[in-house]
């Protein structure tokens, strides 16, 4: 049986990431992820873009677990702040801050501020990475929106700017954890991009 490791420490990540990969779960490769493997490291993401930091992570954990690895980085670009938090999305207050404090941050940094102001971008960069032949592919996908004033009432655990991120969906405004299976089906930017990735992954995993 072969094997591929899902390469983050956040929950929701993986639980959504394992949605993606659905269909090689069916074909019979077994899903890890590193609770699983009890590996509990973590790289120092120096890149200074999304797709520098999935690869140095997906690079990371291939080389500790020996295994075909999928990791990704991402978060969120606010135009009215110059594209901040950007690569810095969890690291914005010069540390790994909760969810709540994140929140908060986001709501101050852009009080008073109209809808037009408000103007962003979820981004995400998908990464595979083989230890053993050194094959990489990576597949990049975002969604626009606006940020709120103030957080749904949903609160996804993990993703705090989810909680404050608005899509236009047929002329109104929704809250990205609001959408329902179908919507997130068809608008999620993760999954969108481990689409891209599965053709690639199973002609190299599952040939």
């Amino acid at each position: 049986m072969k094997h591929l490791l899902i390469a983050t420490h956040n929950p929701a990540k993986v639980t959504e990431i394992k949605i993606g990969l659905k269909p090689f779960s069916e074909k019979g490769l077994k899903l890890l992820t590193l609770k699983s493997l009890n590996i509990t490291k973590q790289p120092k993401e120096t890149g200074k873009t999304f797709e520098e930091n999935a690869y140095l992570k997906a690079k990371f954990y291939a080389n500790i677990s020996k295994l075909p690895t999928i990791s990704d980085d991402g978060g969120v670009a606010i135009k009215e702040l110059n594209g901040e938090p950007g690569v810095k999305s969890r690291m914005w207050l010069g540390y790994e801050a909760t969810d709540q404090e994140l929140m908060d941050h986001t709501i101050e940094r852009l009080k008073g501020k109209p809808l037009s102001k408000r103007k962003a971008y979820l981004e995400t960069c998908l990464c595979f990475f083989d230890p053993e032949t050194n094959k990489k592919f990576l597949e990049k996908e975002r969604i626009n929106g606006y940020i709120a004033i103030k957080p749904s009432m949903e609160r996804m655990k993990g993703y705090p700017f989810r909680s404050l991120f608005l899509i236009n969906i047929d002329g109104k405004l929704k809250y990205y954890d609001g959408l329902n299976s179908k919507e997130q089906k068809v608008l999620n930017h993760r999954l969108k991009a481990i689409k891209q990735l599965l053709p690639k992954i199973s002609a190299f995993l599952l040939k």
